[in-house]
């Protein structure tokens, strides 16, 4: 009887390990590398405040448009888009997407702060534009929202209104 006690136990405790395992794994951002440019854009910009990072994953004509844009870096004209109100930056996780084609993807991240916004916390919603450039590495070609989730309309919203919120360029 206790040998069967401990099988299970065993049992047991590989069965966790598998699905932490699989969890770790098989997370969006590690699934698809544009959802993980989108995502290591964000943290760039936001958590870490790297402007040589951030940058780093922009296409061209996106840095240059940061460029002639913000005087100040990319991390600076993103925060500025962020109320002091909503208090510090916490994380940026993948939310959802559309595919464009083989080389694009429309990403969606939410980002969380440590303040509850007025309208309850619901996240901050950010649309990134992923495309594949040379040799299956992805840049950053656009962006819009930096707006609480409760406030926008969703993905489509952001990625095809030319009068989204923060959209660049």
């Amino acid at each position: 009887m206790r040998r069967i006690w401990i099988l299970a136990g065993v049992a047991l405790v590989v069965t966790l390990g598998v699905l932490i395992w699989l969890t770790t794994v098989l997370v969006p951002a590690n699934l698809n590398p544009a959802y993980a440019a989108a995502v290591d854009f964000t943290d760039a910009a936001l958590e870490q405040r790297d402007d040589a990072a951030a940058t780093a994953l922009l296409s061209p004509e996106l840095a240059a448009w940061v460029s002639e844009n913000c005087p100040d870096g990319v991390s600076e004209c993103i925060h500025a888009y962020i109320p002091d109100e909503w208090g510090d930056f916490v994380d940026a996780v993948y939310r959802r997407s559309i595919p464009d084609g083989a080389n694009a993807w429309d990403v969606q991240v939410m980002a969380t702060f440590d303040e509850k916004l007025t309208e309850g916390f619901s996240g901050v919603c950010i649309y990134l534009r992923a495309e594949r450039a040379e040799a299956e590495r992805w840049h950053i070609t656009r962006w819009s929202g930096w707006v609480s989730c409760a406030e926008e309309d969703g993905l489509e919203n952001l990625r095809s209104n030319p009068d989204a919120p923060n959209r660049a360029p």
